[in-house]
This record gives structure tokens, C-alpha cells and sequence, in this order.
């Protein structure tokens, strides 16, 4: 196990703050690993472990408490033997029907700290976050990035290079779990299974889709396309030349449900010039390179939209929001915003003639505007110029200080 310390010092300062703490991602990104440290945090302080309650509710065990009213006579029960502030651990909340009641009325009825996780990225949104309005506050949870993956590998010796566990991690990604099996079977068989776990039951059942094998070549189809610009109109168009006819409705509902149960994650585009959104021609990102691969049906490597997607990935879990810009008839693949800073990337597999770098940087410096600048590639060679920083993308990846 490793200190998942960039999401810590992003929720210490909630501690004991009466506000409900949730912890969103995809299954089996860590959150429950994530819960675990929280708990021997609290601990540290001289809490009483008696003062802990932590429920998965994902374990059959606790299969009585997926109701509301059960769960609150349960911890109302269990406070009554306490002194003291308690502290709420619950696990896979979203398994538990109206549990948003029984969360309410812990904080009017209890002394209390409450910490959530959730596999859907809707777990708080429409009339629930209004009914929860001003009471808590959201952490997204993501994969291992590539120098999380080094720290976890360093301990048993598994990579002889970083340019090989690079490498792995391209192909296999960053669910935790994963770097436990030894072999590229078992890796890409433990994939499958997570893949099929989340499609079945965090998008087609709880989504009570009946037309499942549009939603899997949606999601082929997408997964496949990582880092292209598509509106749902486009997707429409390829699903009917696949003898798929369908409406555009049905894509933009078949999507929003995919990126809730956090397979997929979606880019907007921005104007630089005009500064603002645009509504059309998205870009989607696979929120794991390994559930991505182990399903796309092109047996082709594609570097460039590897490394794109690797980039993507990490400066989500760096803390930014991230867009695509749009600068007249030229893109700009990431303006990553944080509060005040904003940082543009651009990424290349490799910068192996002058018409890549001229299009690489000479999008860069139309921007008029003094944020940093980055282009990352493969290359070892320092191309920057005028301002514009080049780095190598394992450089960049292993590097927190962006």
C-alpha cells in the first residue's frame, strides 16, 4: 500500500469540518484504500476506535443495512455506547437505497464526521445535491498515476527501467490491484473482469438499458477514438453505417451514463479568443488506459493517443479542470486550470520532423497570453523555444511540481 498523499492534504483540512466528505471514482481506483488512511489519520489523533464506524456496503455482511432506516437505527444504536465525537466511514454508499436521508439526519441528530465513497460520478447531482446543498464537499479519486505506479514497483523490483514500466503502464494502466499480479494474463484477465463489473452493474442496470449491444460498440467506438473531437450527431452517423441506427437522444443519454460510472471522461472544447465553451465536438478520455485497451477493437498501437490520454489522466489527478482550446482554425490539446493558474499542453509521440515541431509550437505561440506552455513527447532532445518549455513526457509524468 502506498500514502495516496495528494488526495490527504487535499481532505486533512476537512477533518472534523461538519461537512460531508465523498470520495468519487471508478471501481477499484482505491477509495477504499483511500478511507483506510483517512481512518488511521483520526486515529493519530487519540480518537477512540470505538468511535469509528465503517461500513462497506459492497460486503454481504452488511447486506441489512443497504436501506436507510436500517442503516440509521444501526449507527444511532452503535453511538449510544460512545462518548464523544463519532467518526462515519461508508463505503459504496450508492448501495444503500435513500441513503442521502439517513446522511441528513446523522448530521442533525449526531455529533459527527461523515466520509462517502462512490463508483458514480452522479452520486451527488440534481435534487440530491440539492437536498444535501451547501454540506459537503466532493474529492475525485483516480488511478494510479505513472509515479504513484513507480513507488508501488520500486518495492518489488519489478521494472528495471522507468522507460519499461512506462511501458506497462500504457498497456495496463493504474488500477491499483493490478500491479499485485505478476504476469500479463492475469493483469489483462483481472482487467476484464473490472470492465465487465462496471458496464453490468454500474451502467446497464442501474441505467435499465435494454439495447446492450449499442451501448458496448458506443463504448468500443469511443474507447477506440480517445483524444478525436465527436459530436453526438457524428457517433449517430458511425453507428449507421455500422447497421446501428440510432437517435442522437439515445448517444447522449448512452454517454452521460458512461462518464457517471467514470469509464470514460469528457473534454470540452474553449475558445481562447472568444473565451468561451463551445457546445459541440467533445473529446472523451479513458479514465484507465488499461479497461481502455483491453476492449478497444483496433489491434493497432497508438502511441499518440496513449500519451495524450496518460497526460489527460494525470493532470486530473494533479487537481485540474481541463479543456480543449480552440484558437481560430487551430487546437490546443489542454488548457488546465486550477483557481488562478492555467497551464496549455500540447502532446506529441515524437517530434521527428520540422512540420511536427512547427505545428506543435507554432500553435503554442499564437496564444497571446504569458501561462506556461508545455509540449511533451517521447524525445530526449530539448526542442523548446521562445518560452515554450519541451520536456520528455516520462520526465513530465514523474514530475509533481506542474
Amino acid at each position: 500500500m502506498i500514502i495516496r498523499k495528494k488526495y490527504l492534504d487535499r481532505i486533512i483540512p476537512f477533518i472534523d469540518k461538519k461537512l460531508i466528505k465523498v470520495l468519487v471514482g471508478i471501481r477499484r481506483s482505491g477509495k477504499t484504500v483511500l478511507l483506510s488512511q483517512i481512518k488511521e489519520i483520526i486515529l493519530a489523533k487519540e480518537v477512540a476506535a470505538g468511535n469509528i464506524i465503517d461500513i462497506n456496503f459492497e460486503s454481504m455482511k452488511n447486506r441489512g443495512l443497504r436501506n436507510a432506516v436500517n442503516l440509521y437505527n444501526f449507527v444511532i444504536k452503535a453511538a449510544k455506547h460512545t462518548q464523544g465525537r463519532i467518526y462515519l466511514f461508508f463505503d459504496e454508499i450508492q448501495e444503500c437505497e435513500s441513503w442521502e436521508n439517513a446522511v441528513n439526519s446523522f448530521l442533525v441528530d449526531l455529533d459527527c464526521d461523515i466520509y462517502i465513497t462512490g463508483s458514480n460520478s452522479n452520486l451527488l447531482s440534481g435534487e440530491l445535491a440539492t437536498y444535501l446543498s451547501g454540506r459537503y464537499v466532493q474529492f475525485k479519486v483516480y488511478p494510479f498515476t505513472l509515479a504513484e505506479a513507480k513507488e508501488i514497483t520500486v518495492r518489488n523490483g519489478r521494472f528495471s527501467t522507468e522507460e519499461k514500466l512506462f511501458a506497462d503502464y500504457l498497456l495496463y494502466g493504474g488500477l491499483p490491484q493490478r500491479f499485485e499480479l505478476d504476469d500479463d494474463h492475469s493483469a489483462r484477465a483481472y482487467l476484464e473482469d473490472v470492465f465487465e463489473a462496471i458496464v453490468l452493474k454500474d451502467v446497464i442496470a442501474r441505467n435499465s438499458i435494454k439495447d446492450i449491444d449499442l451501448l458496448r460498440r458506443l463504448l468500443n467506438f469511443l474507447l477506440d477514438n480517445v483524444g478525436n473531437t465527436f459530436s453526438a450527431r457524428s457517433i449517430c452517423d458511425f453507428l449507421s453505417r455500422e447497421n446501428r441506427a440510432t437517435t442522437t437522444e439515445t448517444v447522449i443519454n448512452y454517454i452521460e451514463y458512461l462518464k457517471n460510472a467514470m469509464i470514460i471522461s469528457v473534454s470540452s472544447r474553449y475558445d481562447i479568443k472568444g473565451k468561451n465553451l463551445l457546445k459541440t465536438n467533445e473529446k472523451y478520455y479513458a479514465v484507465d488506459l488499461g479497461l481502455r485497451n483491453v476492449v478497444k477493437s483496433s489491434e493497432q498501437i497508438d502511441s499518440n493517443k496513449l500519451y495524450e490520454n496518460a497526460v489527460y489522466l494525470e493532470m486530473l489527478s494533479r487537481g485540474y479542470e481541463i479543456r480543449v482550446g480552440k484558437l481560430a482554425e487551430q487546437e490546443i490539446d489542454f488548457i488546465c486550470y486550477k483557481g488562478k493558474e492555467r497551464v496549455y499542453i500540447q502532446v506529441a509521440y515524437l517530434l521527428d520532423s520540422e512540420k511536427t515541431r512547427a505545428r506543435e509550437f507554432g500553435n503554442l505561440e499564437k496564444i497571446p497570453d504569458n501561462y506556461p506552455k508545455y509540449v511533451l513527447s517521447g524525445d530526449r532532445i530539448d526542442f523548446g523555444k521562445n518560452g515554450i518549455r519541451h520536456e520528455n513526457i516520462l520526465d513530465f509524468l514523474l514530475d509533481i511540481k506542474v
